[in-house]
């Protein structure tokens, strides 16, 4: 038995797949083309096309609207939208992200002019779409940020952005590997190039797209420096390096020559593609036999986790990850098992 429904990952319809966690209905389903683990979702998820659909028995409004997508012209308003995102330098994920939030919001309200919608209309939305369909309360908060940038700069409109409200969020908690399991990943690979990559990634606590953006240039051995640019945010940072893993890119680079990116696809000057880097993490789990469902960002998490657990200031571990607020960085406190281990349980004196 199996429970499906679509949601928006990362900016893309998908359909959500539940079954029991049963290592053979797993290997089914990985079998299915373009089948994906979740690891913030918790889920596996595929592509949402007209033939899955119709395979998991999907007949929804929410499914109605994703597949006439393309087919519903863009309203003049949601245009001078994109375009001022654009001027704004918004990322392009981030354009494509409100774009595709937005689109599904006009177009549930069908031929209903974009100035007569108000408030009462977007309780309606939620109730009838978000919580109908089940999506996420992190979904709902995304199309929230959407609506309320997108109706900050509509003229002639009765809906009143002041009285909108985020969703509560889930307070998860951040997934983190011991020091153990992080060594078996990265000395999983005999491949300099896959080793290196992963390797970088948890010694300066890298995103996925800081590691694919970065060049040769951004490395100064002599002071022992990362310099990461233009990072989530748009906002540029250093990361300090060791000897070793400085050691470890100058044999890299000795053996590949990269022409223009630091790590580059089979093609000189070509970056490389973040699916391959994926693989590239999925084969060296294989390899470790490791069977948690980890994500490249869980190296991140773990590498800040570690930093807090080793005694380094959570002032220096935001700066070092380029959080905005002490908030975020403050997760990792939640999770550090140095603190912990010195709690006696009054199960111990029975």
């Amino acid at each position: 038995m199996f429970k499906a429904k679509t949601i928006t990952h990362k900016g893309q319809s998908r359909i959500a797949v539940y079954f029991e966690n049963k290592p053979e209905l797993t290997a089914r389903f990985k079998q299915l083309q373009g089948a994906k683990w979740s690891a913030t979702l918790k889920v596996w998820h595929l592509p949402a096309t007209a033939a899955y659909l119709k395979q998991f028995k999907i007949i929804t409004e929410a499914v109605n609207i994703h597949q006439k997508k393309e087919t519903i012209p863009i309203k003049p308003e949601l245009a001078q939208f994109i375009d001022w995102l654009k001027s704004r330098r918004y990322s392009n994920s981030t354009v494509k992200t409100y774009t595709e939030a937005l689109r599904i919001f006009l177009s549930f309200f069908g031929e209903k002019k974009t100035e007569e919608i108000t408030n009462t209309d977007l309780i309606y939305f939620n109730n009838q779409y978000i919580l109908k369909n089940e999506l996420s309360a992190s979904y709902q908060n995304q199309m929230v940020n959407a609506i309320k940038l997108f109706f900050s700069i509509v003229q002639q409109k009765q809906l009143d952005i002041s009285k909108i409200h985020r969703p509560k969020r889930a307070k998860t908690l951040p997934n983190v590997l011991s020091k153990e399991e992080v060594k078996a990943i990265l000395t999983a690979h005999n491949n300099m190039k896959h080793q290196t990559m992963l390797s970088l990634i948890y010694a300066c606590g890298l995103r996925r797209s800081e590691l694919l953006n970065l060049l040769p240039i951004h490395i100064d051995s002599n002071r022992g420096l990362l310099l990461i640019k233009q990072a989530k945010g748009k906002k540029d940072r250093v990361a300090p390096i060791s000897e070793k893993i400085v050691n470890l890119l100058r044999a890299y680079y000795k053996a590949y020559q990269p022409k223009k990116w630091l790590f580059e696809g089979q093609l000189a000057g070509q970056k490389y593609s973040e699916k391959s880097l994926e693989n590239v993490l999925k084969q060296a789990l294989k390899k470790a036999k490791i069977n948690k469902p980890v994500s490249l960002h869980w190296l991140r998490h773990s590498y800040a986790t570690h930093l807090l657990e080793s005694g380094t200031d959570l002032r220096f571990i935001q700066e070092l990850l380029g959080h905005s607020s002490s908030r975020t960085t403050e997760i990792y406190t939640h999770v550090s098992t140095k603190s912990l281990k010195n709690i006696k349980s009054p199960f111990d004196d029975l």
